[in-house]
Order: structure tokens, then sequence, then C-alpha cells
């Protein structure tokens, strides 16, 4: 299951295998491997990119890892998918049988001063 994320430098369609953050009030950027989630206020980078970061002069960078890798499946990602596949395979329950039929102009339900009047057809 590879990421479908790619690196947010603009010409690089290389997959993202860390993220990039920045802690404004600190001066620091923050560099990590690849986040579970898309967040709007931080940045996917390729190894390359990643490998290559430069702060602003004054600024911190912090790399959380050393080295960052594309990784693969985890064994968890697999159970999960096989899960996944056998929710899917089981058989739905039987649908519930179909209410009575009311006649026209019957009350069927009530919300406050409303009400719901079965119609013809």
């Amino acid at each position: 299951m590879r990421s479908g994320r790619q690196c947010s430098r603009s010409a690089c369609g290389r997959a993202a295998v860390a993220t990039l953050t920045y802690v404004y009030s600190d001066s620091t950027a923050v560099l990590g491997p690849l986040a579970q989630l898309a967040e709007p206020h931080s940045y996917d980078l390729c190894g390359e990119h990643a490998g290559r970061l430069t702060a602003p002069r004054g600024w911190e960078v912090v790399r959380l890892t050393p080295e960052f890798v594309p990784s693969g499946p985890t064994p968890d990602d697999l159970v999960a998918l096989a899960d996944a596949v056998r929710e899917a395979g089981r058989r739905r329950p039987e649908a519930a049988p179909e209410a009575p039929q009311v006649p026209p102009g019957t009350e069927v339900s009530r919300r406050g001063h409303l009400r719901v009047l079965r119609g013809e057809g």
C-alpha cells in the first residue's frame, strides 16, 4: 500500500517520505516521518528534498529521524486489509419487512405543530 501523497515541492513528482512543519513561535522547522494524515499547514517532502532541507537564518531544523526511506505495508496494514475484505464478503442481514399500508390522509408523524400525512400514490 503505497502512499498516494507526493512531494510538496513544485515540479517534483516523487513519493513523499517526510513531513515538514514550522513552529513559528520557536523559529523551528520540524522534519519528521510522513504524517498519517495530510495537514493543511505541513509539507510532505521526498527523500531528496528532506535531506537537503535548510532553514532561514536564525531558525533551527529539528530532524526527528536521520534518514527518511519509503516504507512498505506493515503487518497492521495487511491485517486491516484482510479484515476489510472479510467484512465485505459477509452476508448482509435481510431487509426489514415493509411497514403496514396506511390509508391516504392519515397522520404518520408529528414534529412540534407540524404533521406529516400519508399521501396518495
